[in-house]
């Protein structure tokens, strides 16, 4: 149980991300005005990942961050830049066992997207008690995750859950500074037909036995009944981005299951979701959607940076009652 208030936390996670949004919109607006791509210079690969120079800018809001923090009470941080398993205790030489609560972040999810300014990325965040190295996704309490948007964006979403609690969003007008509070509709559609739907395939390993799995499913669940596909297909190139897109109706099914291709495959698991890519997924289930593992599980990775994880989510239970035996049979002919 964490020791202050859940909303004290959410307070300040939501602090943190408006830090780290503004820095984010100063980069990607100065470097479309000097016509450069600075920020998608490689700066290092760590935790399974390629680090960029975006991902550092961030990196340094998050430090900067954790250290005046860990003022008021020692804190573990678990993040893609920190060495080994990923763990960082605040403040420097503090005892791992006395911190007050484990922050696990993802600064940018989505670097890929925003670095080009193609689409907005998310900044994660999940706090858990901390009860040492055994301490998983299924332990966190308070999550917040906000929009990181293109410079052409007029609005930005900023959500947040308390477990138990419900989840909210907020939407920020980043012109006026104006926030109201917007509803989370995921869809409560019974078919897939004619909404978006989607397995992750975003690079090329394992990409054709993926869409090969995908296309069989998709008649399996909505058969086309004329000329024209029914379900459709738009990639979110990161976990945050596709939990927001299941909690605010646009899309109705999404699974990423990139480490079960890559075991059956036998590939290495290169750039597979990690716990801090999906360290938000308590907003989603708090708002009502159905987040499961490949066999239908509750998620219960560690958290650290290195455990690969294959997640599945359904907009409501009718689709997930459709899909997900379907689902299990094909991976089980794999």
């Amino acid at each position: 149980m964490l020791k202050k208030s859940p909303e004290h936390y959410v307070e300040r996670l939501r602090s943190l991300q408006d830090a780290m949004q503004t820095r984010l919109l100063a980069d990607v607006k100065a470097q479309e005005e000097a016509a450069t791509e600075a920020l998608s210079g490689v700066a290092d690969v760590r935790g399974g990942d390629t680090i960029y120079q975006i991902d550092a800018h961030a990196d340094e809001v998050l430090h900067e961050f954790c250290t005046e923090w860990a003022r008021e009470a020692p804190l573990v941080l678990i993040s893609e830049g920190i060495e080994g398993a990923g763990w960082q205790v605040f403040p420097e030489g503090a005892d791992e066992a006395e911190a007050e609560f484990l922050l696990i972040v993802d600064p940018i999810d989505g670097t890929r997207n925003i670095m080009y300014n193609k689409r907005s990325a998310w900044a994660l965040a999940g706090i858990a008690p901390n009860k040492g190295r055994a301490t998983t996704l299924a332990d966190i309490e308070v999550a917040v995750m906000t929009e990181l948007p293109t410079t052409r964006a007029l609005l930005a979403d900023q959500l947040w859950a308390i477990k138990g609690q419900g989840a909210h969003r907020e939407t920020k007008n980043l012109v006026t500074g104006e926030r109201r509070e917007v509803p989370i509709k995921p869809s409560r559609s019974e078919s897939l037909a004619h909404g978006f739907a989607s397995l992750a395939k975003f690079f090329p390993p394992a990409k054709g036995a993926t869409a090969t799995l995908e296309e069989k499913l998709m008649l399996a669940v909505a058969p086309e009944d004329g000329e024209n596909p029914v379900v459709f297909d738009d990639q979110y190139m990161c976990t945050g981005g596709q939990l927001y897109e299941l909690m605010v109706g646009h899309d109705r099914f999404i699974a990423d299951l990139r480490p079960v291709f890559f075991g059956v495959l036998g590939l290495p698991p290169k750039l597979v979701c990690h716990p801090y890519d999906i360290c938000t997924e308590l907003i989603a289930r708090e708002a009502g959607v159905f987040v499961t593992d490949e066999i239908g599980a509750a998620l219960s990775a560690p958290l650290d940076i290195r455990a690969a994880i294959s997640w599945c989510g359904y907009a409501n239970s009718t689709l997930k009652d459709q899909i997900e035996s379907k689902l299990q049979r094909l991976l089980e002919e794999l």
